[in-house]
Parts: structure tokens; sequence; C-alpha cells
């Protein structure tokens, strides 16, 4: 049965099916009856998945059951990614396959290289897992160091995985499928969010697929979940696989070790509990529309700090939390986070007699525009909300209400005036809380006061920190923490891209000879009696600056990515000066000079729906530059943005908000660039201080009440548990962090 490299089997293969039966599994040899009658156009094993439905199910017969498992088979032919068979289980059908509400009522088993088969087509996953007889996952594995047609195991495994999604002939195989994991037993080391080594898990998909990392963070609470591994199940996997020989080997015993790379990671994804959680919450289907404007279906997984954030959520809430911050970076996924939360505190409050009524608050209507379509295509029903007396109307036919901040009014009351004996709750998730939710201002106290018994969760990835000159907090400051409480869940910078959620940002100065050519002008016009806004926004001053930024993107497209399809923004000093640059684009354009389109988004300059109309034509590659000043510098998500000029000096948050722009994944790019005409480095350096600070405080805090003196020895082992993640990443992040951008690179621009 096997045809495994040896090194391979007995590093990774054996020791994590092995470490799987630690976690509860029951290993299937090949041989077993289970494995030999199995129905081989999809693997199910059906003496076990008989038995379960029959028993779930026990009003059924067995004509019910035939009946269901052809229908089955017949699901999983179609071209929807497994998606009629996923509402399936999770009971569309009417019948039970899995039972959510008591994890021990299901089987777990484990086998090696069952054969997904096909005509002459097959491949064989190196442990397929069952629930309940069905196969819902599978792991990869690969020798460490391996390298396939110059790649790395891990790397050659996403080809391989893409061309099996894309192979017609797989569709049953893939379709079951819920969870795919691979791993080489190596550390990780996501060098530039690259993935070149480590364990990764995923889900099917249409073509490629995201891998996702999974660092823990409650190490001590998972570890004390294992069971012993028993000689007599080493014996019997090993005399199963005819290689008993192994035991006595020094590299396979160390290789069983319960803290190896690989082993460390099953522990962490495929814990029943965990596992069971990521079937039932942590996997949804997106419909995103192509160039072509046709839905494309897609099937995402949950990512590991949308898990433990969730997790964090689900602990205030047991112990009495009312409001709280989630510290998420721009980037990470802030609007999925909610969507996975709204999805499983439904369940958590049904559980407690409780109706939950969810409200995602945004502060722009185009944050609103987005949010309502990021939770419609993930399959919510959202309503929208228009005016104020709208708010008072119970929302029991939608899963979540998407609302404007201006919208709460003094008058508004949000507490239940049903007249019906329903216990409700309110649940806000407020969106960019470093913005304008101000507790002295016009909008928040109504919020507090329509319902002060509300949950309230804010989503930031850059909190209110109020400085001085030197950088140090200001105690009478009002800041996030003060607003909406203390921090529940947080993810930085470095972590995110250390895991490809995020891109690095590279920072270049302009080229010598245009800042002298632009002082110059600067200088000459200065002659006159002008203000420094009207210097900058003088058309002869506008005009050497667009000739950079046309020529630099130039090169930037032909010769630093190669691609076309990138876009532009230009950050510009004012309002004037903004629109004078679009105007000698336009100008340049119209005469032939230049073939490059732009489109001007400012406050005043067209209607909501003329701007919603430019932003979608960029975002969708119609359009090149997207020329601004102060608009769009938050909350715009726009993966072609590869190349920012930053022409204006903003500080703080909002300076960070701003350079994030450029910092979402697109295709196979490593860097997000930013092109500094402002010399932001200082205002950088600053706000960056501020941040780590704010970090050093809050482990320094939660450390103080428990150790003493010792305030970063052992933190992060007292904190939460012990994590070797945690302790290399938080505390690298107090001296990693300056290293997210690369400073004082000059890109050189010839005439």
């Amino acid at each position: 049965m096997i045809r495994k490299e040896h090194n391979e089997f007995t590093r990774v293969q054996l020791p994590a099916a092995l470490h799987l039966t630690r976690l509860g599994y029951d290993y299937l040899s090949a041989t077993s009856e289970d494995i030999k009658n199995r129905d081989h156009s999809t693997n199910i094993l059906l003496s076990i998945f008989k038995r379960q439905f029959l028993t779930f199910n026990n009003y059924a017969s067995e004509a019910d059951f035939e009946q269901e498992f052809e229908n089955i088979r017949l699901e999983l032919e179609q071209d929807d990614l497994g998606r009629s068979f996923f509402n399936r289980i999770h009971a569309d059908s009417g019948y039970t396959y899995i039972n959510w509400d008591n994890m021990e009522e299901n089987t777990f088993h484990i086998a090696l290289e069952v054969t997904c088969q096909n005509g002459e087509e097959e491949f064989r996953p190196d442990i397929t897992v069952f629930i309940n007889g069905l196969p819902l996952s599978y792991i990869e594995v690969k020798q460490p160091d391996a390298i396939r047609d110059g790649k790395t195991g891990i790397h050659s495994e996403k080809e391989r995985a893409k061309l099996r999604f894309e192979n017609k002939k797989f569709r049953r195989f893939n379709n079951i499928t819920q969870l795919i994991a691979f791993s080489d037993n190596l550390p990780y080391d996501d060098s530039q969010g690259q993935q070149l080594q480590g364990s990764y898990y995923c889900t099917n998909a249409s073509s490629g697929t995201k891998f996702n990392s999974f660092k823990e963070e409650q190490e001590g609470q998972v570890q004390s979940s294992l069971s012993s591994l028993t000689e007599e199940m080493i014996d019997l996997v090993l005399t199963d696989v005819n290689r008993f020989a192994l035991k006595s080997q020094v590299e396979f015993r160390t290789n069983l070790d319960p803290a190896s790379p690989c082993n460390s990671f099953l522990t962490s994804l495929y814990q029943k509990e965990r596992l069971f959680f990521m079937l039932r919450y942590g996997l949804v289907y997106v419909e995103e529309r192509d160039e072509h404007d046709q839905i494309q279906l897609q099937k995402h997984a949950m990512r590991y700090p949308q898990y433990f954030a969730t997790k964090a959520i689900e602990r205030g809430l047991e112990e009495g939390m009312k409001k709280g911050v989630i510290w998420h970076t721009q980037g990470s996924g802030k609007t999925a986070l909610a969507f996975f939360n709204i999805r499983y505190l439904r369940d958590f409050y049904a559980k407690r007699g409780v109706v939950p009524q969810f409200y995602f608050v945004v502060d722009r209507l185009d944050l609103a525009d987005q949010a309502y379509k990021e939770f419609s295509k993930r399959g919510l029903k959202v309503k929208r909300i228009n005016k104020p007396s709208e708010l008072n109307q119970i929302q029991d036919q939608h899963h979540v209400s998407v609302v404007n901040i201006q919208k709460f009014k003094e008058s508004s009351d949000l507490t239940d005036h049903s007249g019906y004996d329903l216990n409700r709750q309110n649940i806000y998730f407020i969106d960019e809380a470093h913005r304008s939710y101000n507790e002295k201002g016009s909008y928040l106290p109504n919020l507090y006061n329509a319902d002060k018994e509300a949950v309230k969760i804010a989503l930031t990835g850059t909190p209110l920190i109020a400085t001085k000159a030197d950088g140090k907090t200001k105690e009478t400051a009002v800041t996030t923490r003060d607003i909406f409480g203390d921090y529940i869940h947080k993810y930085y910078y470095n972590q995110s891209i250390a895991d490809g959620f995020t891109l690095r940002l590279m920072r270049e100065d302009i080229e010598t000879s245009y800042k002298e050519t632009l002082q110059a002008v600067h200088e000459e016009i200065q002659k006159g009696s002008i203000e420094k806004k009207e210097i900058f926004a003088h058309p002869r001053y506008v005009s050497p600056m667009l000739d950079f930024i046309l020529d630099d993107f130039t090169r930037a497209r032909e010769i630093l990515f190669g691609d076309q399809s990138i876009g532009g923004m230009v950050v510009c000093d004012s309002s004037e000066q903004a629109r004078e640059l679009h105007k000698q684009l336009e100008d340049r354009r119209k005469a032939g000079l230049t073939s490059f389109t732009s489109t001007l988004i400012l406050h005043d300059a067209g209607d909501k729906e003329y701007k919603k109309e430019e932003v979608d034509k960029f975002k969708d590659g119609l359009i090149d530059f997207v020329i601004v000043y102060s608009m769009l510098l938050t909350g715009f998500d726009a993966p072609r943005l590869k190349r920012l000029y930053l022409g204006r000096k903003i500080k703080a948050h909002n300076l960070l908000q701003t350079l994030t722009r450029v910092n979402r994944p697109y295709k196979d790019y490593a860097f997000g660039y930013v092109i500094d005409f402002a010399d932001i480095s200082k205002e950088f350096d600053k706000t960056n201080k501020a941040y780590l600070e704010e970090l050093n405080r809050e482990y320094q805090a939660a450390l103080t009440e428990e150790d003493g003196d010792n305030p970063f020895g052992t933190i992060f082992y007292h904190l939460s548990s012990p994590s070797r993640y945690l302790t290399k990443n938080i505390l690298s992040s107090i001296v990693k962090i300056r290293k997210l951008f690369y400073f004082g690179l000059k890109f050189s621009v010839k005439s």
C-alpha cells in the first residue's frame, strides 16, 4: 500500500497518524472491512455512515438511507464546490448526518492512503479523516527540505492541490472534502509571507486556494487534551503497514514527540472540538464577481486569529462583558471576523434562550455599502437601515443590520417593545473604531443610550493612542480603550505579514534631481505673495510632480511588476492640488501625451452615486489612478492598488491607515509601495513607537498581577497558557515592527 520515500514516511506520515490517535481518532487498517467495502466513487465508509445515519434518524428506514445516499452521490457531482453537500450536512435536508450538539455521539476515524480514483486518474491523500464515515478532511505530508521541480515541498503541494481542484475527474472527492492540511514537519519560515515551509490548512477551491498557517495561542490548554500513545497502538499501526522494524529507530521515536512542528499543528487544528468548530462555523461560501461580472463561487476557511478572537469574545460574554476592542491589523479580515461571529453567536445565545440581534455600525456611506456587499455575498440576509425610525423595528427576518452611526438620534430606543416574552440581546460590531466615534460627540452617546444593555465590540487596526511630543502616553487622553473598553484580542502587523494576509511595505524616496526641480519651482513661486497651499497647487509645481508620477508608474508597470493591471493612488497636499493634478493628467490624456486614466475623489466632487461608480471602476481595473486628498484613506480595499504616491504629511493612526491601502495581497507580489513626497520617516517612527509602547503596557500590566518583578521573562507562559508562538512573535514585535517598512530606498527615474 505505502509507496512513500522512507524519510517522509518515518518522519512525518506515520508519526502524524499516531499522533491523531492521541487526539481520540480511531485507526482503520487498509485491510479492514470498512475501508475495503467503502463506496469507491466518494470514499464514504458505507457501514459506519449507515449505522450513524440510522442512529441519528431513528425514524428513517433502510430505503430512506439508500435514497439519501444516492442524493449525496448526485450532489457531489455538481459544479458548486460542494455547497449542496455542505448544506446537507448542516441539516438543510431534514436529516441529521452529524450531531453538532453532542460531539461524542459522532465517530472519528483515520486511514492511510485511501485511494481517490475515477477511471484512470487517482490520488492518495496521506491521511484521510472520517467523521461518521464521511471523508471530510485529509492531510498531506512532505519530507522535510524536499525539493520538487525547484520548489519546496509546501510550494509543490500548492501546485498539486491546484491541479486536483481543477480536475473534474476528482469533483466528488473535492466536493466532499471540507478541510485539507499540509505539513513538512518543519517550523514556520514564512519570510515575506511566502510560506516556504511549515504546516498549513485550506479548503477546496475552484482553482488555487489560500494556505493558512495555524499558530497556537492556547498551547497549554490544547496540549493537556492529549491522551497517551500506547505501545499497543504503535505496534498495531506499524504491523499494519509492515514496518515494525521502525519501532526501534531513533528518528521514528523522535518524531513521535507531541511537540514536533507537524504534531503541534495537528493538535491545534484536529483536536476534536477545534475541528468541529471549523467544520460548523469556520467555512463559508462567497459569491465574488469576476472581471466579466459573472458570479464566481469561492470557499473560505476561518483564519486562526479570527478563531482565537471569536473564542475570546465568547469567554468575555460568558464573564458578563458588555464592550471591548478587537485590535486586528488592517487587511486581516475584520468584516469576515464579524460574519463568523454572527454565525457563531446566534447559536451561543440560542443555547441560553436569548434571541440575538446584530448590527454592523460604520461611519461612512461607502463603508455601509461595502459591508452590505461583504455580508450578502457570504449568504447573510442583510438589512440596510436607511432612516432612524427603522432602528426601532425588530429585525428578526435579517441576520444583520448595517447602519451608519449618524442614524442614531437622541430619541432612538432599541430596547424590546414587541410585547412578546422574548429575551433579546443587541450586539453591535463597530467598524473602524479609531475614527469619529467621539465619546463627547453627538452620535456615540446616542448609540449607548439607545440600548444600555447592548454588547458593543469595536473593530480597529489602529486604536487611538494619544501621545505627547516625546511619544509618551497622556493618561488624561481619550483613547479607543477609554471609549470601547479593554482589548479582547490582538493581531498586529508583523503577524499578518508573516502569515501572508497582508504585504510588507516598501518606502521609496523620490529621485534627487526631481526634488531639486520641485524645490526650484517652490522658491521661484514663493517670490510672490502666495500661501504654501497655493504653491503646492500651482500648475508649475504640479506639472513636474505629475511628470515624476507618470514616469514612475510606467516603469513600475513595465519593469518592477511587469503587470499592466496594478493601480496607483495619489494622496495630495490639498483638494486644490488634487484638482490641478487631475486636470493636468486629463489634459495630457486628451492631447495624446499619455494613455493613463484617473478619477478624482473629493468630498465636494460629484454625488454619492458618481463616487461609488468611479471607485468600482478603479477596483475593477478600468481606471489607472485614483486622486484624493482626505477620502479613501481608511477602509478602502482594492488589492490591485500597489503604488501609493504620498504628497502630504499625515499623522498618528491616520498615517498607518493610509500606508496600508497598498498592503492587500495581489497575485504573488511581496510588497506594496509608498512613494514618499512628504518625508514621513519621523512621523512613522513616532507613531510606531507609540503602538509598541501600547503593546508593551498591555502585556506588562497583564503580567504584573502574577509575576511581580519579572515582566518579560515568562509573561506569555502565564498569559492565556504558555505559548511559544506568542513568546516569539509578540516579544519580537517590540523590536521587529520597525522592519515592516523598508526605509531610505531610492528609485531613480531617468529622463
